[in-house]
């Protein structure tokens, strides 16, 4: 392998005709170029989808009242009920592994139009009442002052952060938002933080237009009691809310004297379940690219293996005139693998190099755009993907090789010499 005559061999050889040489390198070049853009453009798409979730916490689920639709313990069915606020120290006790559990109420949106108001300026907007956990299940980036806390909570003060949406909308350009006053639903409640949300699924700009109050506060001003409009539930990292998520129901179904089988008396969205079908998707999207490129590939392959058997026969007097002088075998074999191999590599190293510019345009273009509504983003191949091709290449290039090679050893000195 590391003999300069064999390399002096194995390039003249190559170059002897190397017009026949460079269409037969296309083949590999085109199938690992198909091969790496395919994987590229699936993670591009996998990284725009991810971007639509903005960050949430993935392994979470949403909860909400609704009309039971079956009789239990001499209760009607039809009958609307409310989630507690001890329903939520309920689910942290009875149920393991949660990580948080977010009681919270909403004005706007599905309860309703609300105004808020700022001096001659008003707006619609969805105020929350929330705990501070829930900027770790909707990743939020603070652009000035700060979020909500347990002493706001405790305190029940009326303070509120909103999103820049909303300063936009009630605040001129440049105007001091921190310590003003905002009347929701005719209740004053000072600002003292705003925020921006990422996302790309078309609703990122109405995530710039909600505002979050304390909890307690919510409750207080909007006469809301104990009650709670909805739940934002997380898991512990390594356990499934989809397996938790029948026992968290269990527990409010017996607090609320629910049937067992009443199926639509609770309503949920199970984040984790919708996430894990994307990523299935995106598996089999890879295993797609995967396919393709090699059936691609293979094509190639087959192709230089035809070139090699003609390579063999052309050279069969060479062959036998080193079989006479005492080369043996695995010499004959171990030159022609090394030719396939070498011209294998070559040409499917230009076919990453050239996928790989590629790539870099694609992203240079998407740099000018704006990608936080875009649904294909930052399109790359880790360095895995390019060991994987690298290995894919030098197998090729043995099979390739393979019955070439095989049939070069066959060849006799005499019969070889005869040749001519």
């Amino acid at each position: 392998m590391f003999s300069r005559d064999n390399w002096d061999e194995i390039l003249e050889a190559l170059s002897a005709n190397w017009f026949r040489t460079l269409l037969t390198a296309f083949g590999v070049l085109w199938g690992i170029f198909i091969l790496v853009i395919l994987l590229a453009a699936g993670k591009g798409l996998e990284n725009g989808v991810k971007q639509g979730f903005g960050g949430m916490a993935t392994n979470s689920m949403f909860m909400w009242t609704q009309v039971t639709s079956k009789p239990y313990k001499g209760l009607p069915k039809g009958r609307r009920y409310n989630f507690k606020i001890e329903d939520v120290a309920a689910i942290k006790r009875e149920v393991p592994n949660m990580r948080f559990v977010s009681p919270r109420n909403q004005l706007g949106g599905f309860g309703g139009g609300n105004n808020v108001v700022r001096g001659l300026n008003t707006g619609a907007f969805n105020v929350y009442g929330d705990y501070p956990e829930i900027i770790q299940q909707e990743p939020m980036d603070i652009t000035s002052g700060r979020f909500l806390n347990y002493s706001d909570i405790n305190d029940k003060r009326k303070v509120a952060v909103i999103g820049e949406g909303v300063r936009t909308t009630l605040y001129e350009p440049g105007e001091e938002v921190l310590g003003t006053y905002l009347k929701i639903s005719g209740v004053n409640f000072m600002v003292i933080g705003t925020y921006k949300k990422k996302g790309n699924n078309g609703n990122a700009e109405e995530n710039q237009k909600q505002i979050y109050v304390p909890f307690t506060a919510f409750s207080q001003a909007f006469n809301m009691g104990n009650n709670v409009g909805w739940m934002a539930i997380t898991a512990q990292d390594g356990a499934s809310i989809t397996n938790l998520k029948d026992d968290v129901i269990e527990v409010i179904k017996t607090r609320h004297s629910i049937h067992p089988e009443d199926d639509r008396a609770v309503g949920n969205f199970d984040l984790f379940e919708e996430y894990n079908k994307i990523n299935g998707l995106f598996v089999a999207l890879k295993g797609v690219a995967y396919f393709v490129g090699i059936l691609v590939l293979l094509s190639g392959i087959i192709g230089i293996s035809n070139i090699m058997l003609i390579v063999v026969k052309e050279r069969t007097n060479e062959i036998g005139v080193r079989r006479a002088l005492g080369a043996t075998p695995w010499a004959i074999r171990g030159q022609i693998l090394m030719e396939s191999i070498f011209l294998t590599i070559i040409s499917g190293m230009a076919g990453i190099v050239l996928a790989t510019g590629v790539i870099a345009l694609v992203n240079k273009a998407l740099s000018g755009m704006d990608t936080s509504k875009m649904m294909f983003l930052n399109p790359s191949v880790n360095l895995g993907v390019v060991i994987t091709a690298l290995a894919i290449l030098i197998i090729s290039g043995l099979l390739a090789g393979l019955i070439p090679a095989q049939n070069a050893i066959r060849i006799k000195p005499v019969d070889a010499l005869r040749t001519e």
